[in-house]
C-alpha cells in the first residue's frame, strides 16, 4: 500500500470516528428505528376516530329503528368494499370464486350487502380467505362504523321541543357549556318530532361543528324515503308495489383499477422510495456536513491543522475527510434503509403494505445502479461545499454566513420537487432542475421511480462526472489555499482568484 493511500485512509477513517463520536450522530441514526417500533404503539393511543356520535330524538316512534338500520347498511356495505379491495389486493380470490367479496368493479346494492351479511358476513368469508392466505398475508383490517348512535337521557327524552337546545348543549360542547369535561361530545343530535310524516316534517339536527355531509345525506335519504312512502300509501298506491318501487335501484358496474393502480395512485407507489432516497440523501447532507464542517472547524481553532498537515498533504486531507463524511452518511442511509426493509417484510400493518408495492418496481439492476450513482454523486457534490466552508471559516459564527444561504438554496427548491412529483405533475421547471448539477441528483432520483428516458439518464450521469471533476479541481484549490488562511475573508473575487490558481 503507498503512503499516499495510506494517509488518505488514516485521515478517513479519522473523520469517520470523529462524527460517529458525537451524541448527535448517534441520536440521528436511531430516530428512524424508534419511529418504526414505537408508530403502531404511539398510534392506538393519537388515533382519533372518525366515527360521528348521533342522538336519535324520535317522538314519532317510527323513524329511529329506519335511520339505525340505513346506518348497520352502510358499513357493512363499506366492510365488504373493503374486504373486496382486500382479496383484490393479495390475490385472495380462489376461497370462494363465488362470493360477492370475490367479485371485483362493481357497486354493492342494498339486497348484495343483505347477501353478504345473511352467508355469515366479514367472519365467515375471513375463515374461508384464512385457509389459502400465505402466512406473510397482513391480516384485514375492517373500517369503523360511520356513524354511533347514543342513548337518549330520559330528562331530554321527555323535554319539550323548546328546552331540547340548551338541554344539549352540554352534550355537543361538555368542556365548555358546563358538562362533564372529561365526556366525549356528540357530533350530531337528530329530533324526530311526533307529527313526523302527518303533516308535519319540521326535523331539526344539531351539530358540534361543520355537519358531516355524508351523514345528512343519509338521514335526508331514509326521511325522504319514508316520506314518499307514506305519500304513495295515502295515494292509493298497494303496499306491494311500493315496497317494489323503492327496491328499484341502477346496477352500477364500476370499472376502477385495482389497488395502487390508480394514476395519481400509481405514481405515487412508484414514486415513493425514489421520494424517500432523495429526502434522506438531503438529511443526511445536512446532517453529516456540518459535523464535518464543525470538526474541520475546530481544528483550525485549535491549531490542531498545522500538525496534521506536517503528516499528510492538504490533497490527502480533503478526500480523505470527503470519505470519512460520506461513510458516515451512508451509514446511516443503511440503517435508515435496512429498518425499513425489515418493517416492510418482516413485519405486518400499515408500513408493510406501503413498502412492499413500493418497491415492486425498482427490481431492475440498471434502476439500482442508478440510484446510487445519483446519491454518491450527490454526496460528492454538497460535501464538497460544506469541506471548503469550513476551510475558508475561523468559526462557527464565520460558517454560519456561508451555509444559510447555501442550506436555503439546495433545500427550497428540493421540497418543492417533492411535493410536484407526489402530485405526478412534471412539465418545464423539473426538466430546468434535471439539468442544474446541484439539483440533478435528487430530481432523478425522484423521477426514477416514474420512468426516465435512457438517453437522459446517460446524459446526467455523464454530466455529473464531468461537474464532479470540476468542482474537486476548483473548490480543491480554495480549500487547500484556505487551510491557513486565519483572519482572512475571502470575498467572491477572492474566491475566484483562489479557484484559478494552480496547485502548489
Amino acid at each position: 500500500m503507498s503512503a499516499s493511500l495510506n494517509h488518505f485512509l488514516l485521515v478517513a477513517a479519522r473523520e469517520f470516528r470523529q462524527i460517529a463520536g458525537t451524541k448527535g450522530f448517534w441520536i440521528t441514526l436511531l430516530i428512524l428505528p424508534i419511529a418504526i417500533a414505537a408508530g403502531p404503539i404511539v398510534g392506538r393511543f393519537i388515533d382519533k376516530s372518525d366515527t360521528q356520535r348521533l342522538m336519535l330524538i324520535d317522538r314519532s316512534g317510527r323513524e329511529a329503528g329506519a335511520i339505525r338500520q340505513q346506518f348497520d347498511l352502510d358499513h357493512q356495505r363499506a366492510v365488504l368494499s373493503a374486504l373486496s379491495r382486500y382479496t383484490e389486493r393479495h390475490h385472495l380470490e380462489r376461497a370462494d370464486p363465488q362470493a360477492l367479496w370475490a367479485q371485483h368493479g362493481r357497486w354493492y346494492s342494498d339486497a348484495d350487502v343483505a347477501r353478504f351479511v345473511g352467508a355469515g358476513g366479514a367472519p365467515a368469508a375471513l375463515a374461508r380467505i384464512k385457509r389459502v392466505a400465505a402466512a406473510d398475508t397482513p391480516a384485514f383490517d375492517p373500517p369503523k362504523p360511520h356513524t354511533e348512535v347514543v342513548p337518549v337521557p330520559a330528562g331530554i327524552a321527555a323535554a319539550p321541543p323548546e328546552r331540547i337546545d340548551a338541554l344539549l348543549q352540554p352534550y355537543l360542547h361538555p368542556g365548555e357549556k358546563g358538562g362533564d369535561k372529561k365526556a366525549k361530545a356528540l357530533d350530531g343530535a337528530l329530533l324526530i318530532p311526533a307529527e313526523f310524516g302527518r303533516g308535519g316534517t319540521g326535523v331539526r339536527l344539531w351539530a358540534n361543528s361543520r355537519p358531516d355531509a355524508d351523514l345528512v345525506q343519509t338521514l335526508q335519504g331514509v326521511l325522504t324515503r319514508d316520506l314518499r312512502t307514506g305519500y304513495l300509501r295515502a295515494n292509493g298506491l298497494s303496499p306491494a308495489a311500493v315496497q317494489t318501487a323503492d327496491a328499484l335501484v341502477p346496477a352500477i358496474a364500476v370499472s376502477a383499477p385495482p389497488p395502487g393502480g390508480g394514476g395519481k395512485e400509481q405514481v405515487v407507489i412508484r414514486s415513493l422510495v425514489p421520494l424517500a432516497l432523495a429526502y434522506m440523501l438531503l438529511m443526511s447532507l445536512m446532517l453529516s456536513g456540518q459535523w464535518m464542517l464543525q470538526g474541520l472547524i475546530e481544528e483550525r481553532s485549535n491549531k490542531l491543522l498545522e500538525t496534521v498537515l506536517a503528516c499528510v498533504s492538504p490533497h490527502e486531507l480533503m478526500y480523505g475527510k470527503l470519505a470519512g463524511s460520506v461513510a458516515a452518511g451512508l451509514t446511516m442511509i443503511l440503517v435508515w434503509v435496512g429498518c425499513a426493509l425489515a418493517a416492510g417484510y418482516a413485519g405486518q400493518g400499515a408500513i408493510a403494505d406501503i413498502i412492499r408495492p413500493a418497491l415492486a418496481p425498482l427490481t431492475s439492476p440498471w434502476t439500482i445502479l442508478a440510484m446510487i450513482y445519483y446519491f454518491l454523486a450527490g454526496y460528492l457534490i454538497v460535501s464538497m461545499i460544506f469541506l471548503v466552508i469550513g476551510a475558508m471559516s475561523d468559526s462557527m459564527r464565520d460558517a454560519q454566513s456561508y451555509l444559510m444561504p447555501v442550506i436555503l438554496v439546495i433545500m427550497m427548491p428540493i421540497f418543492i420537487l417533492m411535493q410536484v412529483m407526489l402530485r405526478g405533475a412534471g412539465g418545464a421547471g423539473i426538466t430546468a432542475m434535471t439539468w442544474f448539477p446541484l439539483y440533478t441528483p435528487f430530481t432523478m432520483l425522484a423521477r426514477l421511480g416514474t420512468g426516465v428516458p435512457l438517453w437522459e439518464v446517460l446524459g446526467t450521469c455523464a454530466m455529473l462526472a464531468v461537474v464532479i471533476g470540476i468542482e474537486l479541481m476548483l473548490l480543491g484549490r480554495v480549500f487547500r489555499a484556505s487551510l491557513l488562511r486565519a483572519g482572512q475573508k475571502p470575498n467572491f473575487a477572492a474566491l475566484g482568484r483562489l479557484m484559478r490558481r494552480e496547485r502548489d
